[in-house]
């Protein structure tokens, strides 16, 4: 019982930082019932396997250093395996047991780093043998990062040479990316392919597909899978439990009532689980009397409230702002001897720092640090609104002071709270402190992931630090982060490098990403082209359109027009000539008339000068309403 409450703790809170989907979060644990330590956290990674071989082999500053020296090599060369080879055997670093986990623990999110040095172990020494926990560690991360093909090619290789680290374990975590990818006959196909790997699907298997179609929004094929395979494996309570969820999640009530009827004829009785999940969905909806009422029944059939019950109303109704409802809520909670914990607690904080209360947050966060000793510690997730409640302030000062707190409590900032502080900072145009906090995040060994890129690069683009920007941009492209959408960010720097008159920094930047081995697709070159067109860089563009075509990619119809228009004013027909007779073999290639081709283009063009126009126009005219009303102005304007 006590492994749960902390699962569910671990869960809830990665819901309190989008407030939207906090019941909805809620609810994740609610349907798990799983024996297994997998199942409750299925996103975890931190497996007692991995813990184990972690520390396995020492611990010490030459081990540290080594993984070290190794992330740098993979962050560098992992997209050019010739150097790469040659960097990490010249790297002079011992292999140990434990290695391998050090290194997929320093990639962080970036599990394709890791499989690179993983790659190059297995040619490199074919006599080595891997431990079973990290085969399945670099799985669960490759998993976790939709690495979906060399997942898969792991899982052949653990076939053939290690099948004694094939568990069921493994097979329910690709389930679960599969479905969290919303890849609905994949996650399926997991289960029909088990056999295969000597590991035929049982009662836990199906009720984890389940319970990972119904959390990812796949509740009707969750059903429909659930009826057909009935006589394959009978129903449970887990079964009804996830579909309840699934329904609740979806706002369908009347679908789960529907199923606790099911329930009640197939001989389960409701327990605590089955009420809260049931709880959350009308907390969910609003239906904060219908909850009441729930609470009520449960008392009345003996079935006590616990600290969940009562967290998911705190929830519903200071997602909705009725904060005093909320106190008298918690109020209830401790007059019933039912003790808070820290998702209670971290509710309330996020409750009052969004409703502008900063310092009743303050107030329960001091609450919690007194009550430490109590099993009720202050966690990373409890002072990210503080954080966020002073970045709307611009108080940097005061966020650099709270996480001096956090140290001194220790309680060490997350990525989250590194992103708040560095985004800050950025705006408030202290770009070295950015360059520092950053700095500082990954000496503590924190691997900056998507979003913290993203953040920094906006940061210096908006402050016109187009070389710092461009460098970390480059980073992420160096650690195989950039994904196609992040293609905006790749649009703005490129604009903005070129807006700045600064050509061959934006050549530079747009190189490297092909020397990385960054997906570069007909999206990435069209925003490519386009912003060396829109900055007057005519002939440029025409160059790298016909780079584009020379690697077997056909340009689209704007482009195309838009780059022909552009030399038509430059009297160029040399390279005009040269595009339309390589567009022209490239479109009948593709059984496309070339006329129709280029007719699509002028009306794609047409269109996107309309959309401008409109968009100008309805600028143009707020602007009047707000001339024109001053008073309305004001209230608009932010205070």
């Amino acid at each position: 019982m006590q492994g749960n409450l902390c699962n569910l703790t671990a869960i809830i809170h990665r819901s309190l930082r989008r407030p939207e989907a906090n019941l909805l979060s809620t609810l994740r644990f609610l349907s798990c019932r799983w024996p297994r330590h997998l199942d409750a956290d299925p996103d975890s990674l931190d497996s007692p396997q991995t813990s184990s071989s972690a520390t396995a082999g020492g611990g010490g500053d030459d081990f540290s250093s080594d993984v070290e020296k190794i992330y740098r090599i993979l962050r560098n060369f992992h997209a050019r395996p010739r150097q790469l080879d040659l960097a990490l055997r010249d790297s002079g670093v011992a292999v140990r047991p434990g290695l391998l986990d050090r290194v997929l623990s320093r990639c962080g999110p970036a599990a394709g780093l890791a499989f690179s040095f993983f790659s190059w172990l297995s040619r490199r020494r074919p006599d080595l043998s891997f431990s079973e926990a990290d085969l399945r560690s670099l799985l669960f991360s490759l998993a976790r990062a939709r690495h979906f093909g060399p997942a898969w090619a792991l899982l052949d290789r653990m076939r053939r040479e290690a099948p004694e680290a094939l568990t069921v374990d493994v097979f329910v975590v690709l389930i679960r990316r599969f479905a969290a990818s919303r890849m609905v006959a994949k996650a399926v196909q997991v289960l029909d392919e088990m056999p295969a790997y000597g590991l035929p699907p049982d009662d836990y298997v199906f009720a984890c597909l389940l319970d990972a179609l119904c959390k990812n929004g796949a509740v009707k094929e969750a059903a429909s899978l659930f009826r057909d395979m009935r006589e394959r494996f009978p129903p449970n309570i887990r079964h009804f439990t996830s579909l309840l969820y699934g329904w609740c999640q979806g706002g369908k009530l009347e679908e789960a009532k529907f199923v606790l009827v099911q329930m009640r004829e197939a001989g389960f009785d409701p327990d605590i689980v089955v009420y809260n999940t049931l709880l959350a969905g009308f907390a969910a909806a609003g239906k904060m009397e219908d909850g009441y009422a729930l609470l009520e029944d449960m008392r009345r059939k003996r079935c006590e409230p616990n600290a969940v019950s009562y967290t998911t109303l705190i929830q519903s109704l200071c997602s909705r702002g009725r904060l005093d409802d909320a106190l008298k809520v918690f109020v209830e909670m401790r007059k019933n001897e039912c003790i808070p914990d820290s998702v209670t607690y971290n509710t309330l904080i996020t409750g009052f720092c969004k409703s502008g209360r900063l310092d009743r947050g303050y107030e329960f966060l001091e609450a919690m640090e007194a009550m430490a000793n109590h099993g009720c510690r202050p966690n990373p997730d409890s002072f990210f609104p503080i954080f966020a409640s002073h970045e709307q302030n611009e108080d940097l000062d005061e966020c650099l002071e709270l996480m001096s707190r956090m140290r001194r409590a220790r309680c060490l900032p997350d990525l989250g709270i590194y992103n708040v502080v560095i985004r800050l900072s950025c705006k408030l145009g202290e770009l070295r402190r950015a360059e520092s906090i950053w700095n500082e995040m990954e000496a503590g060994g924190l691997s900056p992931g998507l979003d913290t890129f993203v953040i920094i690069i906006h940061g210096f683009i908006n402050q016109n630090s187009m070389i710092e920007a461009c460098k970390y941009f480059k980073e992420m492209a160096a650690r195989g982060l950039l994904s196609s959408p992040q293609y905006g960010t790749m649009k703005e720097l490129l604009n903005s490098v070129l807006r700045a008159g600064k050509l061959e920094l934006a050549k530079e930047v747009w190189s490297s990403m092909a020397v990385k081995g960054c997906e570069l697709n007909v999206h990435a070159w069209t925003i490519w082209i386009h912003a060396l067109f829109s900055n007057n860089h005519v002939k440029e563009a025409c160059y790298y359109c016909l780079e584009m075509m020379d690697a077997g990619l056909m340009p689209q119809p704007d482009t195309f027009v838009k780059l022909m228009k552009g030399l038509r004013k430059l009297y160029n027909r040399q390279i005009a000539a040269e595009i339309t007779e390589k567009v022209r073999a490239m479109v009948a290639e593709r059984n496309v008339s070339f006329k129709m081709y280029k007719r699509r283009g002028e009306m794609d063009l047409e269109r996107k000068k309309m959309r401008a126009r409109r968009k100008i126009k309805c600028s143009r005219r707020q602007q009047h309403r707000r001339r024109g009303n001053p008073s309305r102005q004001r209230q608009e304007s932010p205070v």
